[in-house]
């Protein structure tokens, strides 16, 4: 198999810059640093096809392992044939080969090894020659490998054995495995019960829905509700088809004396071997591709999450609402400092209220509150209407936006939360990383495990290594898309830059501290374990405000500095003027495009981000997206009526719908059939984490505490 070939196929890149993409790979380049400064190479891949890339290419490169492993395997019994090294070099899957394998894989003992050791195989190929006639009734011709010594008492006993060997032999055929698939997969069905009671899996009681039309949640859902013991799962396989295509395939001549001996086999083959095998097979291949696809959403989730607008210039009071232990703030500063700490007991089960609004209004009035973020964890909604009270006693600029807590508590417990805050609980550490993940979002979040930000499904139930790969890369490529300040930067966002590692990334912070800030990108150099290597696929997405060298404070990388240099004097410009901001963009396409990159010895994708870099300095691509709502009253459920508006902002984007907050404690459901006036075939198409939208009331259920959303009729 020509592995370009098929990912070209695949990907639909063409075949000349998927080359050359390959080997910027195998020549161990980050994906960052391809998708951003290699464009002529790769023909302008971005970040997300290359990761799809890096994918696919090491699954055929394992696939074509295998296969060389399975004829070695086969070659090492005298059995590998050139048909046969054919047909597994030709296999599209891993399956595909395992199937080829199958007949010459070791087994243990089975009812046909043991009919074997009793020397019934040349009965079983006698019975397989399907002759029109033979010498003698088949009882006959059995009797004659009757043995008592073998264990073989009679005739009957002897075509049994013989049958057992034809029952394992079509289960091992790769062609009839195949087809035993394909039908079941096709018009098969996945058939639930309820094996003990777990009101979450109710709707799977009594359940079934085709194979090939089972969405991935639901997929998961069962399998979940089959792990906890709620569930009883079975395939339902279309049987009699499949029986009638292998009996067409395998029963050459059905006048054949032998031919009732053959189907007796097929079932037999079929119920007891292929089938449970064949279904634990499509099982394990419709949660992969489930898991996949779970994936999939939660990385486009965790993608908006950490690309959110960063609320700059604002001091902000986390809040990180509890019971017992009380309610935890602290004041983080414009800049993201921490200026003071306090706990308050606003809530049970002591609820000082008037000590707690003391104390709020004190840190509000002495550090210039704007915003209150409140965690919306435990004790959230009675914290939510205290603040709420609070603001409208105050009368004043301070506004509150409830924030997402997930992971708050790994990252308060975590080794980077003890190093930034050594003389803080973990409590007081959680308070502070509620405002500062308002403050920046994607500099707090790297700072958590991805699969602890709760923006996915079933996440708990993926195989964690590939759950890791995705989300890493998803944190990696948002890291370096956003570029990081060098001399504020925690090592927990530093690690995440293209060539840097956790151990590289404490060593550029550990110098820091040391030498004082850096005020030259080439100065990273000097840091121990940071060469060469590591500064070309670093030193572009690094950022160095009010150094010495204006690129670094751009996405132009080092090796382009000469020609940012020539771009600016063709055009009469000097660094002192990118300083105060310059537009070059209509200049040089009036010079023309291709022309001017011909002079600068630079391509012209290179040349068009040198231009955005330049006109741009220290840009944040964040800035243009919407700010965060920010409130200063609380609606209760109870104040919800079927048909009014509100504004609100996505939290979770699911395969049946999006969670949105609304101001209300509870996050309301706008399920996937109320998105739009027309169909919507995934959530995904309309909406993302982050994105503030107006929805309509459709119905709320109070007991339950319930909140259905509708778009419908809705610009």
């Amino acid at each position: 198999m020509d592995i370009l070939s098929r990912l070209s196929e695949e990907l639909k890149i063409p075949a000349g810059p998927l080359a050359a993409t390959v080997k910027l790979l195998d020549e161990g380049n980050t994906v960052p640093f391809i998708a951003r400064y290699r464009k002529e190479v790769t023909g302008g891949l971005d970040d997300t096809v290359l990761r799809n890339l890096t994918e696919r290419l090491a699954a055929l490169r394992n696939l074509e392992k295998r296969k060389e492993e399975i004829k070695t395997l086969i070659d090492s019994q005298g059995k590998l044939t050139p048909a046969l090294s054919a047909a597994i070099d030709a296999a599209q899957t891993v399956t595909e080969a395992d199937d080829l394998y199958r007949p010459y894989r070791p087994k243990r003992r089975t009812r046909a090894s043991v009919a074997r050791e009793r020397g019934l195989e040349p009965l079983a190929d006698l019975l397989m020659e399907q002759r029109k006639r033979y010498d003698a009734p088949l009882i006959e011709l059995a009797a004659g490998f009757v043995s008592e010594e073998k264990g073989v008492p009679d005739a009957e006993a002897a075509l049994a054995g013989a049958r057992d060997i034809l029952a394992e032999t079509f289960s091992d055929d790769a062609g009839l495995r195949k087809t035993v698939r394909t039908l079941t997969a096709g018009h098969g069905s996945l058939r639930t019960k309820m094996a003990q009671e777990n009101p979450v899996f109710e709707m799977y009681y009594d359940y079934a829905e085709p194979l090939s039309r089972m969405p991935s949640h639901r997929i998961l859902a069962v399998n979940r509700g089959e792990k906890e013991g709620a569930l009883s799962v079975s395939v339902e396989a279309p049987r009699e088809t499949i029986l009638e295509a292998l009996s067409a395939a395998v029963l050459k001549n059905r006048t054949s004396p032998a031919a009732e001996q053959i189907s007796i086999a097929l079932q037999d083959g079929y119920d007891r071997l292929t089938a449970p095998s064949v279904e634990r097979e499509i099982r394990a291949d419709m949660t992969d591709a489930a898991g996949e696809a779970a994936i999939g959403l939660f990385s486009v989730n965790l993608r908006n999450l950490l690309m959110q607008a960063p609320v700059k210039g604002k001091c902000v009071l986390g809040f990180d609402p509890g019971y017992r232990t009380g309610c935890k703030l602290a004041v983080v500063t414009k800049t993201g400092t921490v200026a003071e700490t306090a706990v308050i007991y606003p809530t049970k089960p002591r609820e000082d209220i008037e000590g707690s609004k003391r104390t709020m209004k004190r840190l509000i009035a002495k550090y210039g509150v704007d915003v209150i973020a409140i965690g919306n964890g435990t004790a959230s909604g009675e914290s939510e209407m205290f603040v709420a009270d609070l603001l409208r006693e105050l009368d004043g600029h301070t506004r509150y936006i409830i924030v997402s807590e997930a992971g708050a508590s790994v990252y308060s417990a975590s080794e980077l939360g003890a190093e930034e805050f050594p003389d803080f609980d973990v409590t007081e550490r959680s308070a502070a990383s509620i405002a500062r993940r308002l403050q920046d979002p994607l500099a707090e979040l790297v700072k958590i495990d991805p699969k602890s930000i709760g923006v996915g499904q079933y996440q708990h139930d993926m195989k964690e290594a590939r759950l890791d790969e995705a989300l890493t890369g998803v944190v990696e490529d948002c890291v370096n898309a956003v570029g990081v300040d060098v001399n504020t930067a925690s090592w927990a966002l530093l690690s995440y830059i293209a060539g840097i590692n956790k151990t590289t990334a404490k060593n550029i912070v550990k110098y820091r501290d040391e030498h004082g800030e850096f005020t030259r990108r080439r100065e990273l150099t000097k840091v121990p374990r940071f060469g060469a290597r590591a500064f070309e696929q670093a030193a572009g997405f690094l950022r160095i405000p009010g150094g010495e060298e204006i690129f670094d404070n751009t996405g132009v990388h080092p090796e382009s500095y000469a020609a940012a240099e020539k771009l600016l004097s063709v055009f009469g410009r000097t660094r002192e003027d990118v300083r105060g901001g310059l537009s070059l963009r209509s200049e040089a396409s009036a010079y023309g495009m291709k022309k001017l990159a011909g002079e600068l010895g630079i391509g012209e994708p290179t040349l068009r981000d040198i231009i955005g870099e330049l006109e741009k300095p220290g840009r944040d691509i964040r800035d243009s997206l919407p700010q965060p709502v920010l409130r200063d009253r609380v609606l209760d459920i109870a104040d919800l009526e079927e048909g009014m508006v509100l504004t609100g902002t996505v939290r979770n984007v699911i395969d049946f719908g999006a969670f949105v907050d609304i101001g209300v404690h509870q996050d309301g459901l706008l399920h996937i059939s109320e998105m739009a006036d027309r169909f919507v075939k995934h959530p995904s198409e309309l909406l993302s984490v982050g994105n503030i939208i107006e929805v309509k009331i459709k119905s709320v259920d109070l007991k339950r505490k319930r909140i259905a959303l509708t778009r419908k009729g809705m610009k």
